[in-house]
């Protein structure tokens, strides 16, 4: 028993930092007033970017031009968004759909359709003491970006409820035209919020690349930064809420796993395709629970008019 609970933690800890990025970065963005459709594209970028780079330079170097890629794509995104105020809808799913695309044409250009070549995965750290001790030893032998993500949503938690920046960006997502009276400028602050979710969702793209897989392959992200902004709206677009509801998530998908390794004979049971969508079913579930419950942000997906002051 304890063996599964340790194998069940182990891989919830694996999974779960790309989630946690990509949920961060969903709500840095819709705070300030600016949908994150387009996470799973940015996402695909950061993981494609970080897989390709690595096999030139450090991995860790790597992870940082996933992060640029993705911030590059949210940066088409913000222009899109805020300076030609077009619908932040439609706009995330044309990066998605130009992600994809663009993503597989490069790939198997460059690579052919199995995927880029191994890299060096990031190395993980072992913590003295804890690697022998059942359950709690799950803690140990994860890559840095793991133990980042464990800390990050509490950060970011007191950055948007304790400073003046986050009280700034909460309200440009509110109530832009009270921030606009004075004297802010609610496009910069909403830049950079898009800027910083994407940074984020790159990061979580670039950690599936590098410190998950080993490589960049034709379905990466698998619709993990959709899984992303279902995990922000269960959260109330908070940090620590999104935190915990890509946790869950990711035990959703470290649960599928352990069920067919500890448990073959379940796959006879129940088809492949079944497991295969049990943490999708699962974020389905917690939506549907979730029902007309929103703490969205007033003013999210509208387009600020200077004029309009």
């Amino acid at each position: 028993m304890l063996e599964v609970l340790h194998s069940l933690l182990f891989s919830t800890l694996d999974a779960a930092p790309a989630l946690i990025f990509a949920a961060l970065g969903a709500v840095l963005s819709e705070r300030a007033g600016v949908i994150a459709v387009g996470t799973e594209g940015m996402m695909r970028v950061g993981a494609f970017c970080a897989a390709v780079a690595a096999l030139v330079m450090p991995t860790p170097l790597a992870v940082v031009m996933g992060m640029l890629a993705g911030a590059a794509l949210a940066g088409v995104h913000g222009f899109l968004s805020i300076r030609w105020r077009s619908d932040q809808v439609v706009s995330g799913i044309a990066l998605n759909l130009v992600a994809l695309a663009g993503g597989t044409f490069l790939l198997e250009s460059l690579y052919g359709p199995n995927g880029t070549p191994p890299i060096e995965q990031l190395s993980r750290w072992n913590i003295p003491g804890l690697s022998g001790v059942p359950v709690l030893g799950a803690l140990s032998g994860h890559s840095a970006p793991t133990y980042l993500a464990l800390v990050l949503p509490f950060v970011f938690q007191g950055l948007l409820t304790r400073t003046p920046l986050g009280l700034r960006l909460r309200a440009v997502g509110d109530k832009p035209q009270a921030v606009a009276t004075l004297g802010l400028s609610v496009a910069g602050l909403r830049w950079g919020a898009v800027l910083g979710s994407g940074l984020l969702a790159g990061l979580g793209g670039a950690v599936l690349s590098t410190a998950v897989l080993d490589r960049f392959e034709q379905h990466t992200p698998a619709g993990l930064g959709f899984m992303a902004l279902a995990a922000m709206v269960f959260g109330r677009w908070t940090p620590v809420g999104a935190f915990l509801a890509a946790t869950f998530f990711a035990f959703g998908n470290a649960l599928r796993i352990g069920l067919v390794s500890s448990a073959p004979g379940i796959v006879e049971l129940v088809p492949q395709g079944v497991l295969l969508a049990l943490p999708y079913l699962l974020t389905l579930i917690v939506l549907t629970l979730q029902g007309q419950r929103s703490s969205a942000p007033a003013a999210l997906g509208t387009p600020y008019e200077q004029e309009s002051r």
